[in-house]
């Protein structure tokens, strides 16, 4: 049976071979190293995906669902772009809307959250480690969107949505920690020595 428009792709097997010897495909079908900076991009912000999966799973506030949900699907999409060589049209690509809605809310989520006073270590409740976690991955997959970047030519508005995101997951870990009544760990010059 023919597939829909609607209906992305098709896969009867998961295993192709095609990779056994170290190449992999764009999505405009070329053939490149699997240690092409694009790969390593995409492949980052992939394994970024898998830990706002593991967010996801854990307990969260209800808020943040549906949030961290279209950013999924939102990766999926940052994914797609940097598949794609970017002077080809017509395909899948970050757009200013994106990053508008990532903005959107950051502005909420950190509107109730008390004025920074000092860094914010990653942890406090269960719920923010695992946020801080997706932030740190998130920001080594801008690093490595942006040693691509150097490379060959990417969509800027990838790079901008993660580094978006970043800023969102810190906010939505602040968030959790407030909404758990957990203290939130700041950094003391020194430690307690």
């Amino acid at each position: 049976m023919p597939r829909s428009r609607d209906e992305p792709v098709r896969l009867t097997r998961i295993y192709t071979r095609a990779g056994d010897r170290g190449e992999t495909s764009l999505g405009d079908g070329s053939r490149v190293s699997k240690l092409d900076c694009r790969i390593a991009s995409f492949g980052t912000v992939d394994e970024l995906n898998a830990h706002v999966g593991v967010a996801l799973a854990g307990r969260l506030p209800e808020a943040f669902r549906p949030v961290l949900e279209r950013v999924q699907n939102d990766l999926f999409d940052v994914g797609a772009d940097l598949s794609v060589p970017y002077g080809i049209a017509d395909r899948l690509r970050v757009a200013p809307e994106h990053i508008d809605a990532l903005e959107r809310e950051c502005d909420r989520f950190n509107a109730d959250l008390p004025e920074l006073r000092s860094f914010v270590l990653p942890g406090g409740s269960e719920a923010a480690a695992s946020l801080h976690v997706a932030r740190t991955v998130c920001r080594r997959a801008e690093r490595e969107v942006l040693a691509a970047s150097e490379e060959v030519d990417i969509n800027p508005l990838a790079l901008a949505y993660l580094n978006r995101l970043s800023d969102l997951l810190f906010i939505l870990a602040r968030a959790a920690n407030a909404g758990a009544g957990a203290p939130e760990p700041l950094w003391k010059p020194g430690g307690d020595r």
